[in-house]
């Protein structure tokens, strides 16, 4: 099977950046040789903490190997994150072989925790937009997964899923109540969707009072397709 793997490599990007050493691990004033002697007695988030001194060359020599060992020995404990990790590891050949079966297998465990994580539910997510070019049906189970613990882009994507009759049957109804969820909680390109659902009257009786107060809402966030429907409408 051949995956892509590069949404997962932007959605661990964005993850370290935003959350920093001391927010995911909780130490990060701990020297390296308090930090080697708790990951060595198995803690995982001091494991997590040295592969990311190791791949970032703080405070020890920058090792990618190093890297690896350490967070795979806290993704081999569960550890949601270092699994994600370790499986972006994987994909991009950074301390280990390149292997997109090795990088798929550690993101579906995290994926398969079935928690209401966030990281659970972005690899949820991930799995399903990596399965999306090559097996349709495994791809919108796994959006829905995700989108049913309230995961807005994978509610969004499942809508896409219904609308089209990708994975699932093709279901306009099905497809506007998955795109509301998603808008509800303010993603930009599913509150323009709706717009067009409502626009058009695909899943819901056509209102144009609707289409523009969803297009607004969009638009309001700078979404640029918003926009140019609104302007379309005369609004």
């Amino acid at each position: 099977m051949k995956l892509k793997m590069f949404g997962l490599d932007a959605t661990v990007a964005v993850l370290v950046g935003l959350l920093s050493l001391t927010v995911i691990c909780g130490c990060g004033g701990i020297s390296i040789p308090e930090l080697l002697e708790a990951a060595e007695k198995g803690n995982p988030h001091a494991q997590i903490c040295l592969s990311h001194r190791y791949a970032d060359g703080a405070g020890v020599p920058k090792d990618e190997v190093e890297a690896a060992k350490w967070m795979r020995k806290a993704a081999e404990q569960g550890d949601a994150y270092a699994q994600i990790c370790l499986s972006s590891y994987y994909a991009k050949g950074a301390g280990v072989p390149k292997d997109k079966v090795e990088a798929e297998k550690w993101l579906r465990k995290a994926a398969e925790q079935g928690n209401a994580t966030q990281l659970a539910l972005m690899a949820q997510y991930e799995l399903g937009e990596d399965y999306a070019e090559v097996d349709k049906v495994e791809a919108a189970k796994w959006y829905r997964k995700a989108a049913e613990q309230g995961y807005e882009p994978a509610q969004y994507a499942l809508g896409k899923c219904y609308a089209c009759g990708e994975g699932v049957a093709q279901d306009k109804v099905e497809a506007t109540k998955w795109y509301r969820k998603a808008a509800e909680q303010g993603l930009m390109a599913a509150q323009h969707r709706l717009g067009e659902c409502y626009a058009k009257g695909e899943g819901v009786p056509k209102d144009k009072v609707e289409a523009v107060k969803w297009y607004r809402k969009a638009a309001e966030q700078g979404y640029e397709p918003a926009k140019k429907a609104l302007k379309q409408m005369g609004e």
